[in-house]
């Protein structure tokens, strides 16, 4: 196999043309794949992953790059070509057919004046060349293939009705529609729960088993990384450092970049025995300590229901609802981190947006601190929400592009205190320091600024007026390995200095495990396991608890399971009509502040 390579890259050279002149994004990067083959390239941003992808795809020029060396070699079909080489009208006729790519960003990558049943059945016409009624139908076995729910009205959906991970998965069965040679996928599953996570991997796996397709995987998740690959590529600012089987770079990395990013990857069962929270081992001096928190309860929550009004006919008025957030109760203790689990659109983030009432509760109460967040008046709501900030997702998104980080960081000081401009400098210093981002940042813009430093600036300024509980909504969801770590032991680091609470939203289990004290598992807007963090991971009771840790990747390729394996039920609609009363959440106790759901919640 090794003989006949599909595609072979020889001394890549991409360049971009910077006012401070040219710059080499990528320098002298050779690997090759071979039909039927997995490889990964793994890195940290800015090592060059993605601008090595789009070379490929001779995409690069339209983001100001150049290849400015090397060889791009591909068998189409009739022996290798160089598509450096080809014209642009050439290579349209390869992407899409002969060689499929899943963008890292769905919201970028799809156009959002057309639905999502156009820009599906699009490449299906063009390359496939079938009929109308034909395409569509195929658009619908993809959406049930990517476990989109509802499929058929998907296609007439735009991409901004969908969430995330939902346009994710329409990009993912638009890369797979006309079954490529090779299958470029550019961090495919970043922005996937893990059961989703399993079930696109396990559709890769079988396109790459039944129809000979080559994989170039683009990751920072190590545990992906030693499920799905055969070899592995790590690059390092623009270069090659290290090449081999996934087998030999995970057992004995050679070159120290590799040892570090390995040494930051989050493993479940790391954390078995070990009484709260611990930072990872980072070039540390002192061995990293628990974080215990203070155990006096800061927030409760009981019988939360959020729902939201589905509308339709030609007056518009409200059919039915989407039960967002149903019969939810759990209580946050002073200093310690509760963590919220389970797939996109379970209702994790509304819970979150609930709490600080950026949407409104239809039903519950929400009490922090003995005050009743639910009762109170817009007046007194502001005031009570300088107690409660939250960290987003996406850092770019919530940071004004037009303001310098200083002022973004100043912002909630002006509107909340009465401190003269220089105690707001002296604070806003203060935070930048405690973040550990240099104090030249001040004067810079959320664009110059790398993923990473961008979250330290957001969690800079959800720090600004000393809040008790802060809600992270897959705050670390989208960084790179080694950044995820640091900036997960800067957030217990600050809990244990300061006694924060944290609401800590994720789909990723192993980092669950490192932050949490207390577990709480949702699935189609219900709370259906809660307790103890090593008591629900360790003794999972609900199935749906059990399928969620048996779906997440090891980050070991000795325990490789077979994906094909996997299988999952599908996520019920969350829309009913007017009148549906869907009933209590109903619980059983299995041990102390241990309790698993009784009442069907369609699982």
């Amino acid at each position: 196999m090794r003989d006949t390579p599909l595609a072979r890259i020889d001394n890549l050279r991409v360049s971009f043309h910077t006012d401070a002149g040219e710059t080499a994004a990528v320098r002298d990067v050779s690997f090759e794949i071979a039909p039927g083959e997995t490889l990964a390239i793994v890195g940290e941003s800015g090592s060059g992953k993605s601008v090595t992808s789009l070379a490929l795809m001779r995409l690069v020029g339209f983001d100001g790059g150049q290849i400015t060396g090397g060889h791009i070699l591909f068998d189409a079909g009739q022996g290798p070509v160089d598509l450096g080489k080809l014209t642009q009208n050439q290579m349209r006729g390869l992407r899409g057919a002969r060689i499929g790519m899943i963008f890292q960003e769905p919201s970028t990558a799809l156009n959002p004046v057309f639905t999502i049943g156009f820009q599906l059945t699009e490449g299906l016409r063009k390359h496939g060349r079938l009929s109308r009624a034909a395409a569509r139908s195929r658009a619908l076995e993809l959406l049930q293939e990517v476990r989109l729910s509802e499929p058929a009205r998907r296609l007439a959906q735009y991409p901004h009705e969908l969430s995330g991970g939902m346009r994710q998965r329409v990009m993912i069965a638009m890369a797979l529609a006309c079954e490529p040679r090779l299958l470029i996928a550019d961090e495919p599953t970043t922005a996937l729960d893990v059961t989703t996570q399993a079930e696109i991997l396990a559709l890769i796996d079988r396109l790459r088993r039944d129809h000979g397709t080559a994989v170039l995987f683009i990751t920072h998740d190590m545990g992906v990384v030693a499920q799905v690959a055969d070899r592995v590529v790590v690059l390092k600012e623009g270069e090659k450092v290290e090449e081999g089987p996934v087998s030999q770079v995970f057992s004995a990395p050679a070159h120290p970049y590799t040892q570090r990013l390995l040494a930051a990857v989050p493993r479940l069962g790391d954390m078995r025995g070990k009484p709260g929270p611990e930072p990872f081992a980072l070039d540390a001096e002192e061995p990293p300590r628990p974080v215990p928190g203070q155990g006096a309860e800061l927030m409760r929550v009981e019988h939360l229901t959020t729902r939201f009004p589905v509308t339709g006919g030609l007056l518009r008025r409200t059919v039915g609802h989407v039960h967002a957030v149903e019969d939810v109760s759990f209580t946050i203790n002073a200093g310690q981190t509760l963590a919220l689990v389970g797939e996109s659109g379970c209702g994790k983030s509304t819970v979150g947006r609930s709490l600080l009432r950026l949407v409104e509760p239809q039903s519950g109460r929400i009490i922090l601190d003995g005050q009743d967040i639910t009762a109170l008046p817009s007046a007194d709501l502001r005031r009570a929400r300088a107690q409660m900030q939250m960290i987003f997702q996406d850092p770019y998104g919530s940071l004004n592009p037009v303001l310098r980080l200083a002022e973004q960081v100043a912002e909630p000081l002006r509107n909340f205190t009465s401190q003269t401009k220089a105690q707001r400098t002296d604070r806003v210093t203060a935070l930048f320091d405690r973040v550990g981002l240099p104090r030249s940042y001040l004067d810079r813009y959320p664009h110059e600024l790398s993923g990473g430093q961008r979250q330290r600036v957001a969690i800079a300024r959800a720090l600004a007026l000393n809040p008790k509980l802060i809600v992270a909504d897959e705050a670390v969801s989208a960084l790179d390995v080694s950044v995820q770590a640091q900036v997960l032991n800067l957030l217990m680091e600050l809990q244990a200095e300061l006694g924060l609470s944290y609401l800590f939203i994720s789909h990723d289990m192993a980092v669950v495990e490192r932050v949490s004290h207390h577990v709480a598992v949702m699935f189609a807007g219900r709370i259906v396991e809660r307790g103890p963090r090593a008591a629900v991971l360790e003794n999972p009771q609900h199935p749906y608890t059990r399928d969620l840790l048996r779906a997440v990747p090891v980050a070991d390729p000795a325990q490789r399971r077979r994906i094909s394996d996997l299988s999952f039920k599908p996520i019920p609609s969350p829309i009913h009509p007017k009148d549906h009363d869907p009933g209590p959440s109903l619980y059983r106790s299995v041990s102390p502040d241990h309790v698993v759901l009784t009442s069907d919640c369609g699982y």
